[in-house]
C-alpha cells in the first residue's frame, strides 16, 4: 500500500472525524494509504438484527462510507465526491463483535472512481469472516470540496 502525505492524511482523518454518522457508528480509521481506507466498528444494539449478526444497513453504510474515503485518498488534492452506483452483495451472516471495510481503488479516472469494499466479520477470537462484497463507482464533483472540506 502506497502512503500518503501527512498533509492529505490528515485532511481525511480531520474530515471522517466530522462525520456525525461514524461518530454514532463508533467507528474508527484502522488503514490508510493511497487508493485505500479501511474502517473498523464494535458492534451496537442498534447495528444488530434479532438473531445476532450484523444487519444489512449497517454493512452497506461502511462500504459506501469506505469506498468515497478510498477514492479521495487516491486523490493529491481534496476532492468532492458523489456515489453513482453502489451493489452489495451479502456473502455470509455477520456475526461477530466488530466489523471492517477495507476499500481499495479499482480505477481513479478523472470524473469516476470504481472502488471494490470487502466487508469482513470479526469474532472475539479473532476469526474473520467475508461477510459482503462490493464495487461503488464514485463521481467527483469538483477538485474542492464545500467549505474546503472532503465530506
Amino acid at each position: 500500500m502506497k502512503t500518503i502525505s501527512n498533509e492529505r492524511n490528515k485532511q481525511l482523518q480531520e474530515s471522517f472525524n466530522r462525520s456525525k454518522m461514524m461518530e454514532l457508528f463508533g467507528a474508527e480509521i484502522t488503514g490508510i494509504g493511497e487508493g485505500y481506507f479501511e474502517i473498523t466498528v464494535a458492534k451496537q444494539e442498534f447495528m444488530a438484527r434479532p438473531a445476532g449478526m450484523f444487519n444489512g444497513s449497517t454493512i452497506a453504510t461502511l462500504v459506501d462510507v469506505s469506498s468515497g474515503y478510498a477514492g479521495a485518498s487516491a486523490k493529491p488534492e481534496d476532492s468532492y465526491f458523489t456515489t453513482v452506483e453502489l451493489k452489495v452483495n451479502y456473502l455470509n451472516p455477520a456475526f461477530g463483535e466488530q466489523l471492517v471495510a477495507k476499500a481499495q481503488v479499482v480505477k481513479n479516472g478523472k470524473v469516476l472512481t470504481v472502488v471494490r469494499s470487502d466487508v469482513f466479520s470479526i469474532t472475539n477470537k479473532g476469526e474473520e469472516t467475508l461477510a459482503a462484497t462490493s464495487l461503488v463507482t464514485l463521481m467527483q464533483l469538483s477538485k474542492k470540496a464545500p467549505d474546503k472540506q472532503i465530506d
